[in-house]
């Protein structure tokens, strides 16, 4: 089944500790539902010093559940994502609006 929120995507967090909270996907885990969201969902990890790199501690964004995150659409509120047929290709559209993802 086609992906309804892929990396790039601006989304709104629904539910959570990070409710309401806006950002972009950087990484998307369709096996484990979850995709890690710029901003969203940060946790602290200690980390050891590199050669390149001080240690200490780093925030790091952790994934969250895909059915917790809604895409943003045009006007900047949460829509649900449909898929329709152009042409010969299969689309993405916002239902709110109906405008092609």
């Amino acid at each position: 089944m086609a992906a309804k929120l892929r990396k790039g995507d601006k989304v709104v967090v629904l539910a959570g500790k990070d409710k309401g909270k806006q950002g972009e996907i950087t990484t998307v885990m369709p096996a484990k539902g979850k995709a890690i969201v710029e901003g969203v969902n940060i946790a602290i990890r200690n980390t050891r010093a590199t050669q390149g790199d001080q240690g200490g501690r780093q925030p790091v964004a952790m994934p969250i559940d895909l059915s917790n995150l809604a895409l943003l659409d045009a006007n900047g509120k949460a829509t649900r994502v449909g898929f329709k047929v152009e042409g010969d290709k299969k689309v993405r559209f916002a239902k709110t609006t109906g405008d092609v993802i």
